[in-house]
């Protein structure tokens, strides 16, 4: 088998800010420790900044939350294995005990997750579940962490929010439970949030106003993000760079503009072509990727993505493919990119 061999020099943006969370080679199997196992995250690089929102983006099953779950050391520590190095300040979160890492969870990095009715205890009321992240981090009195946890509500777009403190998960709607459940992620007013889809689970109108709050609140309290979805849209109107991934790599990285305007990997076209557009001919069909996400093989053997590339030659079935700069900031890996100008 080809030995998979991390890039030389992992790309990231050309920025003068501090790195706040650097990721390098992160790599995440699932199996027992005999087995190959399954590798559901593969060698993934990337950085975030103060202030700056980055798009995690893909299919179901690319290994986009098992990429946060690991960053944030949420993994079962029963067969599962994690490498790599997830930085923060002068720290490898992979090597932190538990208690060690509980103290950076919440206060300097939080998580908003997918589906707020399992991520929130029914059976504790909204504001019990607020306050009980500033007993634990910010040691409030109960009176001071109850007027916090209110004002957090109140910030989030919760109407009456004195009376919804009281109320438990199921009393309110579903974008009112997202709005709490964002509010627990920033009590502590971490330096990074990470989203994990977090507007599936809401209809059209209810998504828009919770990713306008977000926006917001990275721009009010200076806090970085990392926006984990499958909807390109969100991404459009959202985050400043994008990782594509597929079968547990990042396939493309560029900045927002640049990817939308000039996709270059065959799959980032193929994801841009299966959205309806407005400018589009009446009657105009859309173009789907072929198979499934299953469709694929290991990234050890050739491209992931060939058994589904309509583009594939004999040339993608080489498991040496790395992340190449084809233009500034524009990190690809595919042996046949989309041409500039056809983009």
């Amino acid at each position: 088998m080809t030995a998979v061999t991390p890039h030389p020099t992992p790309p990231t943006a050309r920025d003068d800010r501090e790195v706040l969370l650097s990721v390098r080679d992160l790599e995440v199997v699932f199996g027992r420790k005999r087995e190959e196992g399954f590798r559901a995250v593969d060698h993934v690089s990337f950085d975030v900044r103060p202030g700056e929102i980055i798009g995690i983006v893909g299919e179901s099953g690319s290994g986009k939350s098992v990429t946060s779950m690991a960053v944030l050391g949420l993994l079962p520590a029963r067969g599962v294995r994690v490498r790599g190095e997830v930085r923060y300040g002068d720290k490898n979160l992979l090597t932190l005990s538990k208690r060690e890492m509980a103290g950076y969870r919440g206060s300097e990095i939080a998580m908003v997750f997918q589906d707020p009715m399992s991520s929130l205890n029914p059976v504790v009321t909204v504001g019990t579940q607020v306050t009980e992240v500033l007993h634990a981090h910010r040691s409030l009195s109960r009176s001071a962490a109850k007027e916090e946890a209110i004002d957090l509500l109140r910030r989030c777009g919760i109407p009456d929010p004195a009376r919804r403190f009281d109320e438990y998960p199921h009393q309110l709607s579903g974008g009112m439970r997202q709005r709490a459940l964002i509010a627990t992620a920033l009590a502590c007013r971490p330096k990074l949030l990470i989203c994990d889809e977090p507007t599936t689970a809401l209809d059209v109108t209810i998504q828009a106003q919770v990713l306008e709050l977000l926006a917001e609140l990275v721009t009010d309290l200076g806090t970085a993000m990392i926006m984990i979805t499958h909807d390109l849209g969100v991404v459009a109107g959202l985050c400043d760079r994008v990782n594509v991934m597929y079968a547990g790599r990042i396939v493309e990285q560029a900045g927002r503009r640049e990817l939308f305007h000039h996709p270059r990997h065959r799959y980032t076209e193929g994801l841009l072509n299966s959205i309806p557009r407005l400018d589009a001919d009446r009657g105009a069909t859309l173009t789907p990727i072929p198979g499934t996400p299953r469709d694929t093989v290991s990234w050890a053997k050739a491209c992931a993505f060939a058994p589904r590339c309509v583009h594939a030659t004999a040339e993608c079935v080489r498991g040496d493919l790395a992340l190449e700069e084809l233009t500034p900031d524009h990190w690809v890996r595919c042996v046949h990119p989309v041409e500039e100008t056809r983009a």
